[in-house]
Formats: C-alpha cells, sequence, structure tokens
C-alpha cells in the first residue's frame, strides 16, 4: 500500500501543498475534481485531550459483559446498514470507486463483521484453561484483558472498511478507539462518527476521530495510546513501529502488498482470466490484495492472455455518481497514478508490450495489460497500487513458486488449477499471509480468518481469534487447587540435603532412564 498519510515528525508532501496555514482539511471528488467539502485539522492539544477522554469512557465501557459490548455495537451496524445508501455515495464521491464496489467492498464487510463479533466474540474472549504439567496442585487459566485505548491510522483506498473493521473489532474486546483516517478522504469517518454518535447505548467518547496529515498520527502515538494499528505503506509503516518501539507500545502493522496469481497449466482459461480482470482492476487496481503480478504456465499463457484483453476491452468506466452499469471508475490519489505512469515507462523500455490501456484521462486511468515481463522490471518487483497487470510466461510451477516467492512482500497469493490437491500444495509453498486456490479477495472478506502479511508486508493480524485476542493483554491467573502449607519445598532455607533430593528429582524426571520415560508419557 503506498504512502499517502506520512507519520513522522516533520511536514509530509501531502500537508506541504496546502497553501498558508493548514487549518482545513478540502476534500475532492477524483472524478469530477468538485470540493466535497472540509474538515478542520486536529491540533496536538485536541489529540492529547481525545486520548484523555477515549480512555475515561473505556473504563466503563470495560466493564460491560462482552455480550452487552457487542449487542450494542450490532446497533452501530444497524445504524450503518439504514444508511448505507448515504455512505455508499459518499464513498463513492470522495473515494471515486464504483457504488457496487461501495457497497460490496465497504458497508456489507463492516455489517459482517459486527454480526461476526456479535456470535464468537464471547466464546473467543472467555478464560481459557491451562493445563499444567508438573504443578498438578495448582490451577491455572488465561484472563483476555482490554488493552486500553487503541489508535488506528487508516489509509485512503478502504477508508470505511479498513478504518470500521479494525473499530468494531477493538471496541469488542472492550478498548477505546482514537481514529485518524487519511486526509485524502476525511469526509467518509466523519461520517461514520456522525452515525456512531446518533446510535443509542454508544458513549460519543468510545470512538473518535481526529483528522490531519503526518504530523497528527505522530501526535497520536505521542499521547501515548495502548496499541496502535496502522494500515499504510512500507516506509511509513517502519516509521510507525519505530515511534512504537521507542514509547513499547504494542503495534499491529498491514502495510504493502504484491500479490502473484500462479496459473497452472491445467487452470481454467475462462475462470482464471476473469479472477485476473476482477482482482487486478476492482478499485482501479488500488487495492493491497490486487492481483499485481502473472505468471503463467507456457500451457496456457497466450490463450489466458488473450482472454485477459478480450474481458479488458468490455469494462465499462466512468463517474460512478453517473449510472450504476459501470466496472471501473477513477483512480483516488494524484500522485499515485504518476506512479502508475513510472511503471508502464520503465516495462515498455525494458522490452514489455502494452496489449491494452495504459493512457489516462484526468484520474481516470485505463485498465492496463503487459505482456512480455520479467523481474528487472518494477512492474513485477514493487507494488503498483493501480489498474496494471503485468504478465510472465513461465515453463513449470515451480518456477512460478520461485517467481513468487522473489519478493520483499508477503500479503496475498492467488493460485488457479483445475487440481484442488494441487492448489493447495503450491499455496503451502508460496510465502504469503494468505493463499487463495482459485478465487481472489475472499479471504479479507471471511472475519472468521486471520488477515495479515509476511516479510515487509506487517506485523500481525487482524479479523478471527488471533485478530480480536491482539487487542487484550493475555493475564495467567495462576491458583492453589487443595490448599497451602506454611511454605513450599522450594523456598528458603536451602540445605545440602535438600539440594540432593532435587538433583535425584531432576534425573528422574528427565534423564534417559525408563523412569523418565514413565513420568514423562504421565505427565
Amino acid at each position: 500500500m503506498p504512502d499517502a498519510t506520512q507519520v513522522t515528525r516533520f511536514t509530509s508532501s501531502a500537508e506541504a501543498t496546502v497553501s498558508g496555514v493548514s487549518s482545513q482539511i478540502e476534500s475532492r471528488n477524483p472524478a469530477t475534481g468538485e470540493v466535497l467539502g472540509r474538515v478542520p485539522v486536529s491540533s496536538t492539544e485536541e489529540v492529547r485531550a481525545v486520548v484523555a477522554s477515549a480512555r475515561r469512557a473505556q473504563e466503563a465501557w470495560a466493564l460491560l459483559p462482552i455480550e452487552e459490548r457487542t449487542v450494542r455495537l450490532l446497533r452501530f451496524r444497524n445504524a450503518i446498514v439504514d444508511r448505507g445508501e448515504e455512505i455508499v455515495e459518499l464513498l463513492s464521491q470522495e473515494n471515486g470507486k464504483t457504488r457496487h464496489e461501495s457497497l460490496l467492498f465497504e458497508v456489507f464487510p463492516v455489517a459482517e463483521v459486527a454480526t461476526y463479533l456479535s456470535k464468537h466474540a464471547a466464546e473467543i474472549l472467555s478464560p481459557q484453561r491451562v493445563t499444567l504439567g508438573l504443578a498438578k496442585y495448582r490451577t491455572a487459566y488465561l484472563q483476555y484483558v482490554p488493552r486500553g485505548v487503541v489508535a488506528i491510522i487508516s489509509p485512503w483506498n478502504f477508508p470505511f472498511v479498513l478504518s470500521l473493521g479494525d473499530t468494531l473489532f477493538a471496541l469488542a474486546a472492550g478498548n477505546a478507539v482514537v481514529l485518524k483516517p487519511s486526509e485524502v478522504t476525511p469526509l467518509v469517518l466523519a461520517k461514520a462518527k456522525e452515525i456512531w454518535d446518533a446510535t443509542a447505548g454508544l458513549p460519543r467518547d468510545l470512538f473518535q476521530v481526529v483528522q490531519g496529515y503526518g504530523k497528527t498520527g505522530s501526535d497520536l502515538i505521542d499521547a501515548q495510546p495502548d496499541m496502535v494499528v496502522f494500515t499504510g505503506g512500507v516506509a511509513t509503516g517502519k516509521r510507525v513501529a519505530a515511534m512504537c518501539g521507542e514509547r513499547l507500545i504494542p503495534c499491529t502493522l498491514e502495510l504493502g502488498g504484491k500479490a502473484p496469481l500462479i496459473a497452472c497449466e491445467d487452470a481454467d482459461i475462462e475462470r482464471t482470466a476473469r479472477g485476473i480482470v476482477f482482482g487486478g482492476f476492482a478499485n482501479s487496481g488500488q487495492i493491497c490484495i490486487s492481483v499485481e503480478r502473472v505468471y503463467a504456465h507456457a500451457q496456457v499463457h497466450d490463450r489466458l492472455l488473450e482472454r485477459v484483453v478480450g474481458l479488458v476491452s468490455e469494462l465499462r468506466q466512468g463517474d460512478p455518481m453517473t449510472s450504476l452499469d459501470l466496472d471501473v471508475s477513477a483512480m483516488t490519489f494524484d500522485k499515485q497514478v504518476d506512479v502508475v505512469e513510472k511503471h508502464i515507462a520503465d516495462a515498455k523500455q525494458k522490452g514489455a508490450v502494452v496489449r491494452t490501456g495504459g493512457t489516462r484521462k484526468g484520474m481516470f486511468f485505463a485498465p492496463t495489460v503487459i505482456a512480455g515481463c520479467n523481474h528487472d522490471m518494477t512492474v513485477m518487483t514493487e507494488e503498483i497500487f493501480g489498474p496494471i497487470v503485468p504478465f510472465m510466461k513461465v515453463a513449470s510451477e515451480d518456477e512460478a513458486i520461485a517467481h513468487a516467492n522473489d519478493s520483499h512482500l508477503g500479503l496475498n497469493a492467488y493460485v488457479f488449477t483445475a487440481d484442488r490437491e494441487k492448489g493447495r500444495r503450491i499455496a503451502e509453498r508460496v510465502l504469503a499471509g494468505s493463499v487463495v486456490v482459485n478465487d481472489v479477495f475472499v479471504n479479507y472478506a471471511m472475519a472468521e480468518a486471520p488477515f495479515g502479511g509476511v516479510k515487509q508486508s506487517g506485523i500481525g493480524r487482524v479479523h478471527g481469534p488471533e485478530g480480536l485476542r491482539s487487542f487484550c493483554h493475555v493475564k495467567h491467573v495462576n491458583v492453589d487447587r487443595f490448599g497451602t502449607m506454611d511454605r513450599e519445598p522450594t523456598w528458603y532455607p536451602f540445605t545440602k540435603g535438600a539440594y540432593g533430593g532435587f538433583q535425584k528429582a531432576v534425573r528422574a524426571l528427565f534423564g534417559g532412564g525408563s523412569l523418565a520415560k514413565r513420568l514423562g508419557d504421565l505427565l
């Protein structure tokens, strides 16, 4: 994911473009250039005050049973669904995605997350018994305790779901949330906060939004939240990790992706081609798990490439506010359009061929397919985050796997094959946080399954039991089972006789003799 929000102690590139004092953020429709609205930038003092008020609200929220918390979050879900068309319209205006994508990729998964948490959060966060080995005279369990205030710094490509999905998980676990959206798409989260405040039973200070540029993100971390969740580019993610490390604040980072798609020699051409087109051009390719490189077996490469080119020619592109019959709309961030053009120029200069697309009109960039690519080209090695799908022909599936793993990123990957068992075997060899066989994108929509990356694609996981528990401290509680004595045998005073007894016990328990084996089997 590219860097739009720079979390540093210095003025960001985005902030520097604002003339004079940057007291407001102006939001524009990328399709038309129309000014949609403005929001005030939160000062350092305001950020600190927001975190402090969130901390007070969290103390009361954490005392509620988990079941009660999730019931209240369902009210928020219902309010979001009731005002769904309002949210979809604003998303399509500010973010540039089609209304289908705004509904299916943003509103729907937020509602699904709330539903999942209402059904499973109480069980996931219930105390877990620990089976003890030697210490049978004691009992132990794990308690999941809310961290406190969670700071969420979210991106511009999916401003609703990537903000509120993490928010709902954090709130269900008993935390408060202070959220900083990207300065590129500030209005969507202002709308979410408005809906939250209007929903009965939800404390206003429990979920708050601060607006601003990179400095605001830095101020938020400086305000000492108890956890930070950041979604964005690798470079900024490293800065966030460094700031959190200095303050010993735990963080979850969901960073860039360079998802490979391996098309095996037995892949179904039609399904694979449609998966590539959807996986490569949804949201104009501005998805961290977009299909960003295709490794097609020589047996299917040419037919697959031609079918993809044919399908791309059928895509309808335009302003999402003028029609529902659109497939692709505008890109969101002007600087990202420049990045896309540089990738295409590099590929062409090194011998690749643009089969379709490669042109722009304002913020609209034509879906682009490039053939004859290799790992000397940036389209195959660097994150694109735009509507480009590069093809590379490979002689074998082993070669495809080797190229897929030849990346500093590892978020998502895709395998298309008629043999599901082969698909599983290949998936297990690809270095990525998630590998999907014969489909694209679906894993992120599955609230039950953890999502995150390996290598420089991030740290930690969101979603699923692992993601929910990450918003908690794990407390080990250990209690005596049968009453106590005046002192334990291992306590003072130490004596020569006691040492000899302990020596024999260690040998009996852990040595190579038959007694050790029998005791080991029992324990």
